[in-house]
């Protein structure tokens, strides 16, 4: 229960945030709301998808897209008053980074009997891709390919839960530890700005 509506708070955080970078592209409502539900849903989808299973997470339950729509609708009408919570949706969204990944583990581990390495895998592809693809849909490099700690946070969560799980951990303390780390994580990386080591372009000169 605590996880399910964790999942519908981020969706829609996730939906907002799609929403706003929408209209910062000055797309009309209906970009709008299919960049938030996209950002919202998209990495569930992706997962769903290399998985096979169907049916998909919005399809089964419809009431996930109307919670988006209705969350990107909002950020639409509400866009100038949003911006004094930015703060709280970093927060929101770092709570949904391992939310969904704890969630993208858990269906992958019973849908099939994948390796553990495959279930962490599809964990992050749960917990990023709903941005990856907003960000590619808005133009815009993607911010797990820049050197922000974020795909590595999923990582680092989905590991922690499978690995708790290998140890016959009860379920929910799995659940719980993975979250609380990843969390943890996800905001130091934010307050100190923790970043990966960036490539030197310089490296590559004469190959272009």
């Amino acid at each position: 229960m605590l996880l399910h509506t964790i999942y519908l708070i981020a969706i829609c955080a996730e939906a907002i945030s799609g929403a706003l970078m929408g209209i910062r592209k000055d797309m009309d409502i209906f970009g709008v709301c299919l960049i938030g539900t996209v950002a919202a849903l998209g990495g569930g989808t992706v997962r769903d998808i290399l998985i096979g299973h169907y049916p998909l997470g919005w399809v089964a339950h419809p009431e996930y897209l109307a919670f988006t729509i209705c969350a990107a609708v909002v950020a639409a009408v509400a866009a100038r008053a949003l911006h004094h919570f930015k703060s709280a949706f970093l927060v929101v969204d770092a709570l949904g980074l391992v939310a969904f990944t704890v969630i993208g583990c858990d269906i992958a581990r019973g849908f099939a009997d994948f390796h553990p390495a495959i279930v962490v895998m599809l964990g992050m592809v749960t917990g990023v891709f709903g941005g990856l693809l907003r960000d590619v849909l808005c133009n815009e490099i993607p911010l797990v390919l820049r050197r922000e700690i974020y795909a590595s946070v999923s990582l680092l969560t989905g590991a922690t839960y499978v690995g708790v799980l290998h140890l016959q951990v009860d379920p929910r303390i799995a659940t719980m530890s993975s979250l609380l780390l990843g969390f943890a994580v996800r905001l130091l990386a934010i307050r100190f700005h923790w970043e990966l080591p960036r490539m030197d372009k310089d490296r590559v000169r004469g190959f272009d």
